[in-house]
C-alpha cells in the first residue's frame, strides 16, 4: 500500500527535514531577499535529481514526474519569506540575523515540501502524473510573490488541475490538522490616509480647521461602511491600527496622518467599499473646512477552498492520519497570498496543528516566541505527498 510506503518514508527522513527546517530558522530573509533561501532550496531538489527553475527572481519551481502513464498535473506550494521580527527564543536554532525571524512558519512550509519532494522521489515507480513543487517568495509583503510568480506562468506549462498549500497552525495541537471548503480567509487591502487642515494654538481653536477633530469624526463615520453598508451575512472588518497627530497639549497639527486595514469575502462588495470609504471620508473633511488624501492599495483577494478538492483532500487527510486528527475550520479573517493561487484554479490551503502546550509551544504566529513542535513535520511532509498521490488518480 501506497499510505505504508509514504509513512515509513516520512520516518526515515524526520531528522531530515528537521535539519532543514532549523537550517532555514537560523538564516531567515525577507520578503524579495529570500536568497540563500532560493539556493538552499535548489541545493536539495539538485540531490534529489529533480529539474528546476526560476520565477518572480527567488521563487523555484520544481518538475516531479511519476513513471506511471498519465497527462494530470498537481501543484503544491510553500512559502519561504520571513518577517521583521527579533526573536526572543532561546533555542540553538535561534535566528542569526538579527531582527528577522521565521516568526509566521514559512521555514515549516519550505522544509515540509522539500521532505514531500523527497518522499515522492523515492515513489516515482508507484504514481504517473507531474507534480509541481512551487516555493514562493514573498508572502508576507505586497503584491505578494503567489500574484507575481501567477504572472510569470507558475500555472503553466504545465497547467495543474488542483493547487495544495498547508499552513501551521499554533491553536491547533501538533498530530492534527484543519479543513474549510468554500470562503475561508479574506482580502486584505491597506489604507492611507492624510487629513489636513489649519494649526495653530490650541486655545485660539476660532482660527484653525483642527484636522484632529476632521479625523475623529472621519474614523468614527467609516465604521458605519461595516455597520450600516455590508451585508451581516459576509463579514468585513475595518479597523485603523496607526494614527498620528503630531501636536501638543496645546498646539493644533496642521494635519494628522491614518493607516488601516479592510478586509471581506466578497469582491463586489470590496469595490463598492472603497469607494463608500473615500467618498465618505473626503465628503466630512470638506464639510468641515478640511481635505483629505484617502488612499486604498488593493492587497490580497481572499481565499477559497474548492469544495470537491477539499471535500476529497480532508478524506485522505482522514485516511492518513485517523478522522478523529482531521479537524474543522472557522472563517479567518487574516490573508494570506494562496488566495491569488484560489482564484486561478481549483485550489485547498488547509493547517498544520503545530501547538504543544506541555512542552510550552503555544506562541500565536508573528510573535517574537513563536515556534513549532517539530513532531509535525513527520505529519506535513507524508500527508501532502499522501494527497498529491491519491488527487492525481493514484
Amino acid at each position: 500500500m501506497i499510505k505504508e510506503k509514504i509513512q515509513e518514508l516520512s520516518k526515515s527522513i524526520f531528522s531530515n527535514i528537521v535539519g532543514y527546517r532549523r537550517h532555514l530558522h537560523a538564516n531567515p530573509e525577507l520578503s524579495f531577499d529570500e536568497v540563500q533561501t532560493s539556493a538552499y532550496v535548489e541545493a536539495r531538489l539538485d540531490e534529489l535529481g529533480i529539474p528546476h527553475s526560476r520565477l518572480a527572481n527567488n521563487g523555484v519551481v520544481g518538475l516531479l514526474k511519476g513513471n506511471k502513464p498519465s497527462e494530470n498535473v498537481i501543484a503544491l506550494r510553500a512559502d519561504m519569506d520571513a518577517l521583521p521580527i527579533t526573536e526572543a527564543n532561546d533555542v540553538p536554532y535561534k535566528s542569526k540575523n538579527v531582527g528577522v525571524m521565521h516568526a509566521c512558519g514559512h521555514d515549516v512550509h519550505t522544509s515540509s515540501l522539500l521532505g514531500t519532494a523527497t518522499i515522492l522521489s523515492s515513489l516515482k515507480d508507484e504514481f504517473g502524473g507531474t507534480i509541481k513543487l512551487i516555493f514562493q517568495p514573498a508572502e508576507e509583503k505586497l503584491p505578494g510573490g503567489a500574484n507575481l510568480m501567477i504572472q510569470e506562468g507558475v500555472l503553466e506549462n504545465p497547467k495543474p488541475q488542483a493547487v495544495l498549500g498547508q499552513h501551521v497552525m499554533p491553536l491547533i495541537d501538533a498530530g492534527k490538522v484543519g479543513f474549510r471548503a468554500g470562503k475561508y480567509m479574506a482580502s486584505t487591502d491597506e489604507i492611507y490616509v492624510t487629513v489636513h487642515g489649519k494649526g495653530g494654538h490650541g486655545a485660539q481653536p476660532q482660527q484653525n480647521i483642527d484636522p484632529v477633530i476632521i479625523t475623529a469624526h472621519i474614523l468614527t463615520a467609516l465604521q458605519q461602511v461595516v455597520s450600516r453598508f455590508a451585508d451581516p451575512k459576509s463579514p468585513s472588518v475595518l479597523s485603523f491600527g496607526k494614527v498620528i497627530a503630531n501636536g501638543a497639549t496645546n498646539i493644533i497639527p496642521n494635519e494628522v496622518y491614518l493607516e488601516g486595514t479592510f478586509r471581506t469575502m466578497d469582491e463586489q462588495w470590496r469595490k463598492e467599499a472603497h469607494i463608500k470609504m473615500k467618498k465618505m471620508a473626503e465628503g466630512i473633511a470638506e464639510s468641515m473646512g478640511g481635505s483629505c488624501d484617502f488612499e486604498i492599495r488593493n492587497g490580497y483577494p481572499f481565499l477559497i477552498n474548492e469544495e470537491k478538492l477539499t471535500a476529497a483532500a480532508r478524506g485522505y487527510a482522514e485516511d492518513y492520519l485517523g478522522k478523529e486528527n482531521v479537524l474543522d475550520l472557522d472563517i479567518w479573517m487574516a490573508a494570506e497570498d494562496f488566495a491569488y493561487f484560489s482564484q486561478a484554479a481549483d485550489s485547498c490551503f488547509y493547517r498544520l496543528g503545530t501547538r504543544n502546550e506541555s512542552r510550552g509551544i503555544t506562541s500565536a504566529v508573528h510573535t517574537p516566541t513563536f515556534d513549532v513542535d517539530e513532531d509535525a513535520l513527520a505529519i506535513s511532509t507524508g500527508l501532502m505527498a499522501y494527497m498529491a498521490v491519491k488527487q492525481l488518480g493514484n
